[in-house]
């Protein structure tokens, strides 16, 4: 394991700690939304700020990057939809009542939770309110947006006639304990699960399997059934809030406030795998390539292989907790508190990764050809041999 050393580049524009962190589609861009009430654009090209969005009258709790567009969202009641190319103020959405702290763009919908306890949804365009979300007892703190053409088979359709034309669905979670899952086209809500005993902090969704994860301050994950809202299970090792999800290939990695990552297996519930050396909670991560990248309140990165548990590398520099890390071309972007946003060269993990992978499948393609020799020679003696491989 090798320490971080110094970033490749260390950007100090903000005047506030930065909240989140966005990178466009196409991966050209990334936005930064800060506690000094503004949003800076970089390029991933040459990590210099090439736009400087000025207008929110309070702290910016959240941003997202489209490829032409960049979206903010602010203390102060409003989300500002702005020009990537010139930094034009294109549009201002109002109408909630408190702090807005989650936006969701999808298809020609922006979405937006909020303290005042309610979701909405906007027409992108017109920069008008289209639906508003009531019925969460608090306030709603996380969001994730599916089509029932993803989950639904036909006869299972049985929703009014205006339901049929727009099938999309919003979900929300909220400090009241609850998931809810809403019409986007008549705001009826659809489902409410219930079991979680805190707030849900965070929400993940596999569409193509019908499910949805929620992680809360209760410590524990779980998994629901959006067409029919049964929660399926319960992930219970957690000692601390869950703050973060990610799913990979049917892997699922939470952080929590006990300072651990942990890694089930979503088909059996089954926990394989726990990181550790966090001195704090952990409040974000991704999953890249093998590795598991983590953000923390004790203010450093880690790289970990995501199969054996090992940490690889520790990113030391910032002050305070990191917030939001993305990944790009093997650069890793850490945006803390701390008011920076720090570039590290994962060349080498990158590297070193490849190569371990390259030596597990060789390994693998081996044992599967002696495997097959083996299966050969016993079913011409006529027993059949099955063997079954996990994870």
């Amino acid at each position: 394991m090798g320490n971080g050393g110094s970033a490749v580049k260390v950007c100090t524009d903000h005047q506030g700690g930065i909240n989140w962190l966005s990178l466009s589609p196409d991966g050209q861009r990334l936005l930064t939304g800060s506690e000094d009430g503004t949003a800076r654009l970089w390029s991933t090209a040459d990590s210099q700020c090439h736009g400087h969005f000025q207008g929110h009258e309070s702290y910016i709790t959240f941003c997202h990057l489209e490829n032409e567009a960049a979206f903010t969202c602010s203390a102060d009641h409003t989300i500002r939809k702005w020009d990537v190319v010139t930094g034009q103020c294109l549009a201002i959405y109002r109408g909630h009542t408190s702090i807005v702290n989650r936006i969701l763009v999808a298809k020609d919908y922006l979405f937006s939770g909020s303290y005042d306890r309610t979701a909405r949804c906007w027409s992108v365009d017109k920069e008008k309110q289209l639906q508003e979300f009531r019925g969460h007892r608090n306030c709603v703190l996380t969001l994730a947006h599916y089509s029932s053409r993803d989950v639904l088979e036909e006869e299972e359709e049985e929703e009014e006639e205006e339901e049929r034309v727009s099938r999309d669905l919003l979900v929300t979670g909220s400090t009241d304990c609850t998931v809810k899952v809403w019409w986007v086209s008549s705001g009826r809500c659809y489902q409410t699960l219930l079991g979680h005993t805190g707030a849900v902090l965070c929400l993940t969704l596999d569409a193509p399997n019908r499910e949805l994860f929620s992680g809360s301050t209760d410590y524990t994950i779980r998994t629901w059934n959006i067409v029919t809202g049964e929660q399926l299970k319960v992930f219970k090792e957690h000692q601390g809030s869950v703050i973060c999800l990610e799913l990979v290939n049917r892997h699922l990695y939470s952080g929590s406030a006990d300072r651990t990552v942990k890694c089930w297996l979503v088909d059996t519930g089954e926990r394989i795998q726990t990181y550790k050396a966090h001195k704090h909670s952990v409040s974000t991560l991704k999953y890249h390539a093998g590795i598991l990248f983590t953000g923390s309140g004790d203010a450093c990165a880690r790289a970990f292989n995501s199969k054996s548990g090992v940490l690889q590398k520790i990113f030391r520099g910032h002050k305070f907790i990191i917030n939001c890390i993305q990944i790009h071309n093997e650069l890793l972007y850490t945006a803390s508190h701390d008011g920076t946003l720090r570039i590290w060269d994962i060349r080498g993990i990158c590297k070193r990764n490849k190569r371990r992978l390259k030596k597990e499948r060789s390994a693998q393609g081996r044992s599967s050809q002696k495997g097959s020799l083996s299966r050969l020679f016993n079913n011409k003696v006529g027993c059949m041999v099955q063997q079954e491989n996990g994870e």
